[in-house]
């Protein structure tokens, strides 16, 4: 990732309208800003949730509050607690998340 052409500027995240996204259960509330290639988001999952999918996009994750279990596609599980983050590149390892009481996530892609 190369940050460039990004002026200082400041986020007050509950000012962002929030977009739905459905998982397999419950949903996850997408708060995302956009800069140039690089995409910010404060994702809220809700209770129950499950991604619909297995995503090989690179991030790096987070987590702000609550607990997130993250499968890759080899079977490990890791699990993120509120002050843990995890990091992965592009096309690197598919991987899956769920949450059981609901999650809120930072992430940079």
């Amino acid at each position: 990732m190369k940050l460039s052409d990004i002026p200082f500027g400041t986020t007050d995240w509950a000012t962002i309208d929030a977009t739905e996204h459905p998982g397999e259960t419950g949903s996850a509330q997408w708060r995302t800003q956009q800069f140039g290639d690089v995409r910010v988001r404060r994702v809220d999952y809700t209770p129950g949730y499950l991604a619909d999918h297995w995503c090989s996009k690179g991030h790096i994750l987070l987590c702000l509050s609550g607990e997130l279990h993250t499968e890759l596609d080899d079977g490990r599980v890791f699990t993120l607690r509120a002050g843990m983050s995890y990091q992965v590149a592009d096309n690197a390892e598919a991987h899956r998340s769920w949450t059981e009481h609901g999650a809120q996530l930072f992430i940079v892609d």
